[in-house]
């Protein structure tokens, strides 16, 4: 598959391909859109299948992140990075700083952050090489990792939900399905256990799903069973395109929310979705909070002050509720309106970068 013909008409500014023989590195980095910023997303490590896959989830997880900042009002653009190998079999600092090489050769039009299989040691090592990188530790003047900041907004959301279907976001004898309890789903099942809310947990790493039963008193699942699960949330917050027409079908819950990017294996599934009644929370939405949280690191990171901010995922997605009822559409559509709107404000310019600014 060529790069245009994977584009398609999503219309990407840049795609770079990046290689470095001695560490082993292959890397895509793909910005989306600058109308509102520079792009910022995070570096996924992960084993691709192939190269065709590589490209195809970096392109659809960049064009997520334009929308999650222009919906949360960020100042910021959408990009997306994605380095090809497991990081447990060909991790080195020599492939990361390399890595981090790359990035600077964009001159900061695109800042990295987080994502699967990086840590903020990796985020540390970038910085040795390139000043357009977010998620450094504390200690550094960055706001760490940004996985708890992503199941708080999560939390909002649900919150959000429970308004609307249920007159209260008390969270309290409610029954969530949790799809993926990594960073994100461990942190989102220790806040619905202390919210009162009951847990039904899945994933591949058993030693999580042991810790989750023991600590929160989850009920584990196989990976296949979470679909059948009775509940009143169905949270995926493992990697995309779990949500699709075999799976939908299978639902048993009243909303879906979660931290999970690209939940929908095609834009079309939402229909599915409305069909059975359910109603869906745009993911976009949903996990907006650990950008918010890195975003805050532009004017000097305060806790406070990003615990606020993604506390807002709850307005954000009241409101997103109530544009779908006004214009009589989904809420993935309604989702989509509010992001086009704020990007078609900036009126189609682009962030250069330093190195074109000079």
């Amino acid at each position: 598959m060529g790069v245009f013909e994977a584009i398609g008409t999503e219309a990407h500014e840049e795609v770079l391909f990046g290689a470095d023989r001695s560490s082993g590195l292959r890397t895509i980095i793909a910005i989306h859109d600058t109308s509102l910023g520079p792009a910022l997303g995070g570096t996924r490590f992960y084993p691709y299948q192939d190269e065709a896959e590589a490209l195809r989830d970096v392109l659809r997880l960049a064009k997520g992140m334009t929308l999650k900042s222009a919906a949360a009002g960020l100042d910021l653009g959408g990009g997306k990075a994605v380095i090809i190998g497991d990081p447990a079999e060909i991790w080195s600092e020599n492939l990361i700083r390399s890595y981090g090489r790359t990035i600077d050769s964009l001159g900061g039009r695109y800042i990295t952050a987080e994502d699967v299989g990086t840590t903020v040691r990796d985020m540390v090592l970038i910085s040795q090489e390139t000043p357009w990188v977010s998620g450094l530790p504390i200690e550094d003047g960055g706001s760490g990792d940004p996985s708890p900041a992503t199941a708080r907004g999560v939390i909002a959301a649900v919150r959000a939900i429970g308004e609307r279907l249920w007159g209260a976001g008390n969270l309290q004898g409610r029954r969530v399905a949790v799809q993926g309890i990594g960073k994100v789903g461990m942190d989102l099942v220790r806040r619905l256990t202390d919210m009162g809310a009951e847990t039904v947990v899945t994933d591949p790493n058993a030693d999580a799903v042991t810790f989750a039963v023991e600590t929160y008193g989850s009920k584990a699942v196989s990976l296949d069973d979470i679909y059948d699960i009775e509940c009143d949330v169905f949270s995926p917050c493992a990697l995309g395109a779990t949500l699709n027409a075999s799976t939908i079908p299978r639902l048993r819950c009243s909303a879906i929310a979660g931290s999970a990017n690209n939940q929908l294996a095609f834009d079309g599934d939402i229909e599915l979705i409305v069909d059975r009644g359910i109603l869906y929370a745009p993911d976009f939405i949903v996990n907006a909070g650990g950008v918010i949280n890195i975003a805050v690191e532009t004017d000097g990171y305060s806790p406070e002050r990003a615990a606020t901010m993604v506390d807002r995922i709850y307005d954000n997605l009241a409101a997103v509720f109530d544009t779908a009822d006004r214009d009589g559409v989904n809420p993935q559509v309604a989702a989509l309106r509010v992001a086009q709107a704020r990007i078609d404000q900036a009126g189609g310019r682009r962030f250069r970068g330093r190195s074109e600014e000079q």
